[in-house]
């Protein structure tokens, strides 16, 4: 049987199938049309095409925000829609993320077959807006893997949520009187929430910059290398 003949014979992956993890990853893997499709308590969410103000543009913005901090970070991974496996259930490919290396205490790694195993500890995700399953099914799945942090950026509302594992639950982290957020996973992290969402990249950038220079930082840094 040849690999044409083989894909083929495997049923397609559309939205709102309930599979095992297994099953979904070898219906994604046939369907190389599809770009993005997640497993989210066990069900399947095929992601519809991305525009570009709503999705595009706050995506290279994030980014362009957590790479600069990784690229001061040794230890620390930065990762643009990789899929992650957090369990039998789940197999999401969030926007954006910050993992730690395992060899310096992280909690994820990367698999043989090159997937990402286990919980980063920073996700981020561009939503459209309150009502999508990354603040609903997503969230509970990330809460209960453990992901320390997740931030969710809602679209339409134009509003910024950052959270913290505390106890097993999610409780926002809160913007100081500047209106910078800082986290508490990963030192130096700062984010000055209104620049961000008024399109000011050349602020956010600075005030990260001004993270990267805290001692909290150098000391984070400095563990890692020493780990």
């Amino acid at each position: 049987m040849t690999a044409t003949s083989t894909i083929a014979n495997v049923p397609p992956l559309e939205n709102g199938d309930r599979l095992t993890r297994y099953e979904f990853e070898r219906r994604y893997q046939a369907m190389i049309q599809i770009k993005k499709a997640e497993l989210i308590e066990g069900v399947v969410y095929v992601a519809s095409p991305v525009r570009a103000t709503k999705h595009g543009r706050p995506h290279a913005k994030i980014m362009t925000w957590l790479g600069t901090y990784s690229a001061a970070s040794p230890g620390v991974d930065i990762q643009d829609n990789a899929t992650v496996r957090l369990d039998s259930d789940n197999e999401p490919q969030p926007d954006a993320l910050l993992r730690i290396e395992p060899e310096v205490g992280g909690n994820s790694r990367i698999s043989e077959d090159d997937y990402i195993e286990g919980s980063p500890e920073l996700i981020a995700e561009i939503a459209a807006s309150s009502a999508s399953y990354d603040l609903n099914d997503k969230l509970n799945a990330y809460r209960r893997n453990g992901v320390k942090e997740y931030i969710i950026w809602q679209m339409y509302e134009n509003r910024l949520d950052w959270f913290i594992l505390n106890e097993g639950r999610y409780i926002p982290l809160e913007a100081d009187k500047s209106g910078i957020i800082r986290s508490e996973v990963f030192p130096g992290l700062w984010l000055a929430v209104d620049a961000l969402r008024e399109g000011n990249l050349a602020k956010v950038l600075t005030v990260l910059q001004q993270g990267l220079q805290t001692d909290e930082h150098h000391n984070f840094a400095q563990s890692l290398q020493q780990s």
